[in-house]
Parts: C-alpha cells; sequence; structure tokens
C-alpha cells in the first residue's frame, strides 16, 4: 500500500542541500540517493518506508512523500511523517531571521547564497545521534560510519519493502542488553562499548529523556549529558545540534572547527586554539550551531 501527499516547508528549504552530508559517509538508515530521502520507521509495530522528493526551487519548495506500509494510511503514519521532516530534515526550522542577520556578512553571507536552504540534518532520536557520535569520538568518520553500519545491520529492525531492505537504528533496549565484550567484537573499544552499554541503560531507566532534554537551556543540557560516564563536552554539543537542531550550539573542540574552519576560512596558518574559536562565534550568537552547518557545508564542497 503507498499513499502520496505533499507538504510545503518554512521557505527557502532544499532538500539536497540539507541531506548532502547523509550521501558523504556510509550510510543504512537515513538513506538519500538521487535526489530521494528514504527513512524505515514503525509505527503500531508496522514497518513504514517514508520516501520524500521536492519538486520547485527552495524558495518555492514543496516536499512530494510517499508512504508505504499496511500502516500507511493511519493517522499514526503521518505523525510519524512529520516527525521525521522535522527532526531529521529541519523542515519547520525557520532560517529567515539568520539570513536577515548575515546575508551581509563577509563571510557567512556567500556561504548563506551558495547553500539556500540548507537545514541541519539530524536524527529522529538523540539515542541514534548519541550512537554516531560516541563512535566518532577520536577516529575518521570514515571508519566510524563503516562501525555504525556493521551495528544498525546486526542489531537494528529491518523490513523489506518493495524487494528492498531497509533498517532503523537499534533500540535502546536491544543495547541495554548487550555485554562490553560482544561490542568489542565490532571494532569498539572498551570505553566506546561501556559507555554505549550505559548510555542505552539510561534512556531505558528513564534518567535520559529526549522530552526531558529538550525542555532544557543549551548548557544545561550539555552539561546534563556530561553526567553520563563516556560523554564530554564534545560528544555532548554534537549530539545536541545533530540531535536537536539547537542552532546556538557550537562544538568549538572539534576538529573541523579549530583546524579547518580556522584555515581555510579564517586565514589561519596552522589549527587554532578551542577557546579563540569559541571567542570568534560569539559574534553569530544566537546562531552558532547554524553558521557552523553552513561552513561546514562550504568546506565540504571545497572538498577540505
Amino acid at each position: 500500500m503507498a499513499v502520496c501527499y505533499k507538504v510545503i516547508p518554512r521557505r527557502p528549504y532544499s532538500l539536497a542541500r540539507t541531506a548532502a552530508r547523509l550521501a558523504r559517509f556510509p550510510e543504512r538508515v537515513d538513506l538519500f540517493e538521487e535526489g530521494v530521502f528514504r527513512r524505515l520507521v514503525f509505527v503500531k509495530r508496522k514497518p513504514l518506508l517514508l520516501e520524500v522528493r521536492q519538486e520547485g526551487s527552495p524558495s518555492r519548495a514543496t516536499l512530494r512523500l510517499t508512504l508505504h506500509g499496511d500502516a500507511a494510511r493511519s493517522p499514526e503514519a503521518r505523525t510519524a511523517a512529520a516527525e521525521v521532516l522535522e527532526r531529521v530534515l529541519g523542515t519547520s526550522t525557520d532560517v529567515r531571521p539568520f539570513y536577515r542577520r548575515f546575508r551581509d556578512d563577509p563571510l557567512l553571507g556567500p556561504i548563506i547564497r551558495e547553500h539556500f536552504g540548507l537545514r541541519v540534518a539530524g536524527r529522529l532520536r538523540l539515542w541514534d545521534t548519541l550512537i554516531q557520535i560516541v563512535l566518532s569520538q577520536q577516529i575518521n568518520l570514515t571508519f566510524a560510519h563503516d562501525i555504525l553500519c556493521e551495528l544498525v545491520q546486526h542489531y537494528g529492525r529491518r523490513a523489506r519493502i518493495d524487494g528492498a531492505r531497509y533498517f532503523a537504528f537499534p533500540t535502546t533496549r536491544r543495547f541495554a542488553a548487550l555485554s562490553v565484550t560482544e561490542l568489542r567484537g565490532f571494532r569498539l573499544s572498551r570505553a566506546k562499548a561501556s559507555t554505549l552499554i550505559g548510555l542505552a541503560r539510561a534512556f531505558e531507566a528513564g534518567e535520559i529523556a529526549d522530552e526531558a532534554i529538550g525542555a532544557m537551556d543549551d548548557e544545561t543540557a550539555v552539561e546534563f549529558l556530561m553526567s553520563f560516564k563516556g560523554v564530554g563536552r564534545w560528544t555532548a554539543e554534537f549530539a545536541l545540534l545533530r540531535g536537536g537542531a539547537r542552532e546556538d550550539i557550537f562544538p568549538g573542540g572539534d576538529l573541523g572547527v579549530v583546524k579547518y574552519l580556522a584555515r581555510e576560512m579564517l586565514g589561519h596558518e596552522g589549527a587554532a586554539k578551542e577557546e579563540e574559536m569559541r571567542l570568534f562565534a560569539e559574534r553569530w550568537r544566537p546562531y552558532r550551531g547554524l553558521a557552523l552547518i553552513y561552513a561546514y557545508a562550504e568546506l565540504a564542497r571545497r572538498g577540505s
């Protein structure tokens, strides 16, 4: 069964620019191929495949959604689709105040025009984001995504729809039942395996909840996540930026900030200090995170 309908995102909006980062590394869950975004979710324990295509330019964007599955006609299916659009594809974010503020900025102005309609591409749940960010701690991102794909394929929920197999992220319940030894078989360090299991158990116990964190201000949320073993400031900030689309979160200690942003865009001969980059980013408040997403997109375009 397939159901089609259209949604108008907050304009300007570009699906291609927003989802481009999903095609840069190996991916099994949030798929973006040939202009089409696909995501498997479960509604009433039934698999639902969401497909999203854009019609029109960013200024006149309309998204055409197709839902595949036995639950496609249910109200819950539309609710699930709306959540994916908002949390993964950022369709409800209003970038117009950001554009007005920085359209004449010598650094951000040209980047905004180049990446017009870009949003923060995130994950559906904070847990999903935390898996990815913890795996990415201090290692090559391609290697981290390879491991993520292996974990998704081994532990994630799956469904075959129209002859193709799709995956969803492993649940916290599934991860909470694993052992450190079992996870280490996927090329994880003991510390990372322990962190992921600990976080999964915290979610299962209700110690971490998306809704509760969503009600916190940025710094409170960062400090809260940092109270869990294995979560430092970099992990917490990136999880909130990607997992919560928080527009003012700025992971100042990221290598992409202190090395590539500093060198390629700000003219540093070498890496900058974290404190220096955080001080520089103060001029971008209250859009430091959104500005960084645009800077990262420009660095990717340049091949940096």
